[in-house]
């Protein structure tokens, strides 16, 4: 008897008279250009259900990958048989949700110090892996697993692996949108998996990764509210002049936001002179407000730093900064907007406050 069939038994009365009707799967819109992204999180129920929530994803498909055999099937997949991890294919709008996005709502999912399995469910079949389709996906992948290395969240190595994108079977049909068909017995094996006691513990309030909307300006007003720098910088992935820009030496405290959006960017705390005449900060303050792209336009590989909602051009992130994160993320002033310490509260930013005590 699995695991799974164990809990379902011992907490099925817990949760009699919590049924729900079937909500219908999601429908994919075939005018909408999606981009794929392949995740194992341990359980293909739970990570689908994860995901499915969030604006811009389009479908998420429970299966399996990483294997040998082909067309497994899932008593050969469970019991660690053909090499393939349980998996879910997210097919997704890259205009409304990046793949950056994504990444920060897998690792709000899953235990990425175990190497063993995944909370109940154990064994290879059950780890945590990052499944990449393209140059792009692998490198902010790794940027991502990084920060999240640098950031004092675990006490143990983070294991999850990141590996490049192989065939994807699609589980039985039983298995995909297995919360919304059978929601009694989803939630019994959730509430005893762990999962969400583990989540809770480790993200607390930021467990929950919220995709802000904001309404873009069109351009034509933008032209009216940005100073022609602004514009070029933001809207043109310009560049401006170095050491002739407002905030290369600032030494306040303070928060940087979007010009445009107002979207909290980074802290003065992770500021730091890097000698290149532009502001340089160690780590973003709202990891969820950036947006990293590959950026070719120079006949060299660098990675281009946008606002999530306001899809501004800020500037590049190096890997050549001061510890502990060793990262530079060079920006230009133009597309900033400091709030000082004095401002915070009466500019609708208090909650930062407690930064600077």
């Amino acid at each position: 008897m699995s695991k799974k069939t164990i809990i379902l038994s011992l907490v099925l009365i817990l949760l009699i008279g919590c049924t729900e009707m079937p909500k219908v799967k999601k429908e994919i819109d075939l005018t909408v250009e999606y981009d794929l992204a392949t995740f194992a999180g341990g359980c293909f129920w739970c990570t689908e259900a994860g995901f499915e929530k969030h604006d811009g994803v389009l479908e998420v498909i429970s299966g399996y990958t990483g294997g040998e055999e082909a067309n497994p099937n899932y008593q050969e997949v469970s019991a660690g048989k053909t090499g393939h991890l349980e998996s879910i294919e997210v097919k997704y709008d890259p205009k409304k949700i990046s793949y950056g996005n994504l990444l920060e709502i897998f690792w709000r999912m899953i235990d990425p110090t175990d190497d063993g399995g995944s909370f109940v469910d154990r064994g290879n079949q059950y780890r945590s892996a990052i499944f990449y389709h393209d140059e792009e996906q692998r490198q902010l992948a790794e940027e991502s697993k990084k920060r999240l290395e640098s950031s004092g969240r675990y006490d143990k190595p983070i294991v999850t692996e990141i590996l490049p994108a192989e065939k994807f079977y699609s589980a039985e049909e039983y298995h995909q949108d297995y919360y919304k068909k059978n929601p009694l017995k989803y939630k019994v094996y959730r509430l005893g998996s762990g999962r969400d006691q583990y989540i809770e513990r480790v993200w607390g309030d930021e467990k929950d990764y919220l995709i802000e909307e904001f309404d873009k300006p069109s351009d034509e007003e933008l032209k009216k509210i940005l100073t022609p720098m602004q514009y070029k910088i933001t809207q043109e992935e310009g560049t401006e002049p170095a050491f002739e820009n407002e905030y290369w030496d600032n030494k306040e405290d303070g928060i940087y936001v979007d010009i445009i959006s107002g979207e909290v960017l980074f802290s003065s705390k992770d500021k730091f002179d890097s000698g290149t005449g532009w502001p340089s900060f160690t780590k973003p303050l709202e990891q969820g407000n950036i947006v990293e792209r590959v950026d070719r336009k120079l006949f060299i590989k660098r990675t281009e730093i946008r606002s999530r909602n306001a899809d501004s051009h800020l500037g590049h992130l190096f890997n050549d900064g001061p510890e502990p994160t060793g990262l530079r993320y060079c920006m230009n002033s133009a597309a900033l907007r400091f709030i000082p310490k004095k401002d915070l509260e009466k500019e609708g930013y208090a909650k930062y406050l407690g930064l600077f005590e």
